[in-house]
């Protein structure tokens, strides 16, 4: 990319007309955030129909390595920005975490996409999130389903501006320019649904006043299973396994997931009656 002094010489410091082309007087945080700016190194991932778009924005007919942008990097270890394009289910937003995670400081993520911003025409779905800003500190939002080649590229070069407003004296602006490593964002957690252990301590104590009865009093009747591990001796030594029954202290009846016998016999008859309707309608096509 070119180089040009003039646009370094911004500060209050007047240069003659005849050194401007030779000598530059700047700050320190405007050099900083011109090497940011000009050399930022996209990872190389997509997620749904928002990734077509962005590998457009490399063809050569869009081209934004005219930006600075062109090394896109495999491997997060080598890549500052993450461009979040397309649909993030549940599912795939642990990786997404994981994999923000992995790349160095100072890094920046953009959110490419309805989906990726809110949710998009899946919001509120079952497997989807509303919004990778629920779990990533997102720089920039581009809208649009999906967006075209050139809006990523305002996108990016909104990113850009931003960058070229930060202050290496602000330590809120630039966490990583301080004393030492920032923590980094908790993993989503996996399971019926999909929990942030950034939420951990709400969703205790949510459950504690579910089971907690007008007095103060817990009420054990509702207490949680409890799955229980087991120690099996195999081939001469001691291998924890998860045992096969789970320890419910339920009163008044079975478990939500145990059927009783009643209800096993009935399903046991619908499925022979089913098999025979079958093998008869079978027997009635061969003999026509």
């Amino acid at each position: 990319m070119e180089f040009s002094l003039q646009e370094l010489n911004t500060t209050q410091y007047p240069v003659p007309a005849d050194l401007q082309n030779n000598v530059a007087i700047t700050s320190l945080s405007k050099l900083y955030n011109w090497g940011r700016r000009n050399s930022m190194w996209p990872m190389l991932f997509g997620l749904a129909c928002c990734a077509i778009e962005m590998i457009a924005t490399a063809s050569s007919r869009f081209d934004f390595s005219r930006f600075g942008m062109e090394v896109m990097r495999a491997t997060p270890r080598q890549s500052d920005l993450m461009i979040v394009s397309g649909t993030v289910t549940k599912k795939m937003v642990v990786p997404i975490v994981r994999l923000y995670n992995q790349m160095p400081e100072p890094k920046y993520v953009l959110a490419m996409g309805a989906c990726a911003s809110g949710g998009g025409p899946f919001k509120e779905g079952y497997n989807v999130v509303s919004g990778i800003d629920k779990y990533l500190p997102v720089d920039v939002y581009v809208p649009g389903c999906p967006p075209t080649p050139q809006a990523l590229l305002f996108g990016m070069i909104a990113l850009q501006r931003k960058i070229d407003g930060q202050s290496l004296s602000n330590a809120e602006e630039l966490p990583w320019y301080g004393v030492g490593p920032s923590d980094p964002t908790p993993v989503p957690i996996l399971g019926p649904d999909i929990i942030d252990p950034r939420q951990m301590d709400m969703i205790r104590r949510l459950a504690e006043s579910g089971v907690r009865r007008e007095d103060g009093v817990v009420d054990t009747s509702r207490t949680l299973p409890v799955r229980t591990t087991a120690v099996a001796v195999v081939g001469g030594g001691a291998k924890e396994a998860t045992a096969v029954a789970e320890a419910v202290s339920i009163a008044g009846g079975n478990a939500p997931w145990e059927e009783s016998d009643d209800i096993r016999e009935q399903r046991r008859k619908a499925a022979l009656a089913r098999k025979s309707a079958r093998a008869s309608q079978r027997g009635q096509e061969g003999d026509a």
